[in-house]
């Protein structure tokens, strides 16, 4: 994205971060947080208009995904969503066994959730990766034992952009669980693929997925969980009883209304803006590659998603280089924002074998659909020029 605040060019690089919102989704808000402000619980003329607001936006969502209207559960997004998934298939599962199957390289609110329900009994393992990040299907079959009941593998990675084979491991978890007599739950974390990849849930073949509407150019708070028809589940939040005893609380019906708008645009646009990301990314690519020596892509070469681009630079300090892009007016990041204020260098990178100092130099490049080409060679020539100047500057002694 291009603005100018009478400074100079501002270029946006980290959709994968956030997005930006649509018009179109604040407009078609607006009247939910002014007059049409009803609680979809009540049953007077105000409150059904809310409903029906909630009504039609899930119907929309679950045809843009591939879903029953029924199995979609509006969450606060990402977090939440990979929360309850988790949780509530464990807790529901809980009398088949206590196993459960990830990854190394999940998202911190899939690895917190499985490492706080250790502390509870549970076992949980963590599998590798190769130098890619792709996970091995033959590793998920060996590792599931009777006591598995949950299988988590996020659907792309949101630091290196990995997208792994989620209908294969399906397709052999669910001979495996025949094999021990019971159901195997799978869940995949779609965060960063909903809105920019096709998904059909149902021919996917998984029991849930998550998904976040500010990343996809909808508002932030707002977010859903898609829970397959008869799985297991236990909710996290009970009260009211609302989506269906699901998750209780009042629904954020401006959020679920903005969420179902900026979707069914990303649908509508999507194959015309991955053409466009796609021949961006690989621009980054080959020109940072060829013209910085030394630096190294993350992530798999040709499956991953169409707006990522993950960097690791010998002798350079990844904080600095956001830091002279910053100055610059291009603004990227490290990696998961989510994790961005620590210190430690990204569990992902240091799962497909990179060490911790070339971790510690990680970008990454997130693009959206207002980005421009323009945009990429400003990037390429500012990140270029900073890296030599970076690796020029003498040490300086304590």
């Amino acid at each position: 994205m291009n603005s100018d605040d009478g400074n100079g060019k501002l270029i946006y690089l980290d959709h994968a971060s956030t997005t930006p919102m649509r018009s179109e989704a604040f407009d078609a808000m607006l009247p939910f947080m002014r007059s049409h402000f009803g609680n979809p619980s009540s049953i007077h003329d105000v409150g059904q208009q809310a409903r029906k607001a909630v009504d039609e936006s899930r119907e929309k969502i679950s045809t843009l995904l591939g879903a029953r209207s029924s199995e979609i559960v509006f969450t606060s997004g990402g977090t939440e969503s990979d929360n309850a998934a988790i949780k509530g298939a464990a807790f529901a599962m809980k009398s088949y066994g206590n196993h459960i199957i990830t990854t190394q390289i999940e998202h911190h609110a899939v690895l917190h959730s499985c490492q706080q329900l250790e502390r509870f009994g549970y076992e949980v393992t963590y599998l590798p990766v190769n130098v890619h990040g792709m996970v091995d299907i033959e590793d998920v079959k060996n590792a599931i034992k009777p006591t598995t009941i949950l299988i988590s593998i996020m659907m792309a990675n949101n630091e290196i952009g990995t997208i792994q084979p989620i209908s294969e491991i399906v397709e052999e978890v669910n001979l495996k669980s025949e094999e021990i007599g019971h159901k195997i739950i799978v869940h995949s974390d779609a965060v960063q693929c909903v809105g920019t990849l096709p998904i059909d849930f149902k021919s996917i073949g998984i029991d849930m997925l998550s998904a976040s509407a500010h990343k996809f150019q909808g508002p932030r708070g707002i977010g859903l969980l898609i829970i397959k028809r008869n799985t297991p589940f236990e909710p996290l939040l009970i009260g009211g009883g609302q989506e269906r005893d699901r998750r209780s609380g009042t629904e954020n019906v401006p959020g679920i209304v903005g969420m179902s708008k900026a979707l069914e645009l990303a649908v509508i646009e999507q194959n015309e803006n991955n053409k466009k990301t796609i021949y961006l990314r690989n621009k980054i690519i080959f020109e940072i590659l060829n013209s910085v020596e030394n630096s190294y892509l993350n992530g798999d070469t040709h499956n991953r998603l169409p707006n990522n681009v993950s960097l690791c630079f010998d002798k350079v300090e990844g904080e600095t280089i956001l830091l002279g892009l910053n100055f610059a007016g291009i603004f990227a990041s490290s990696g998961s924002a989510c994790s961005s204020a620590s210190i430690e260098p990204s569990h992902v990178l240091l799962a497909i074998g990179r060490s911790e100092e070339l971790a510690r130099s990680a970008l990454r490049i997130s693009l959206g659909a207002t980005t421009e080409i323009e945009d990429i060679d400003y990037l390429v020539q500012i990140l270029s020029g900073l890296i030599h100047k970076m690796r020029s500057m003498p040490i300086m002694a304590d």
